[in-house]
């Protein structure tokens, strides 16, 4: 799938998104640094570069309250069948174990 959403645009979105997380819930950045255990800097990089860990950034969508949103997103979509006959008619296979593609 191609995507009109470049990797520097989207880390680009996701600071501004926090940010403007951060400000509603009324928190200064040395706050939500302390409340997330993320250091200063690093939260303050983020903020301007968009740049942090994965595990920095976990602590801080839990803190602001979106961790949860977030990890739903990453799950694959299942089908929900409401008949024997919709599943039936499906040719979808089973989500393979393993990739085939390096």
């Amino acid at each position: 799938m191609i995507s009109l959403l470049t990797v520097s645009k989207a880390q680009s979105n996701l600071a501004d998104n926090l940010r403007a997380r951060r400000l509603s819930m009324g928190l200064t950045q040395e706050g939500l640094a302390i409340r997330s255990g993320v250091s200063l800097p690093s939260l303050r990089k983020f903020e301007q570069k968009g740049i942090i860990s994965l595990e920095s950034f976990l602590k801080l969508l839990m803190v602001l309250g979106t961790l949860e949103s977030v990890v739903k997103t990453t799950k694959p979509e299942q089908i929900e069948f409401s008949s024997i006959d919709e599943v039936l008619k499906t040719d979808k296979k089973p989500p393979r174990k393993k990739g085939w593609r390096k």
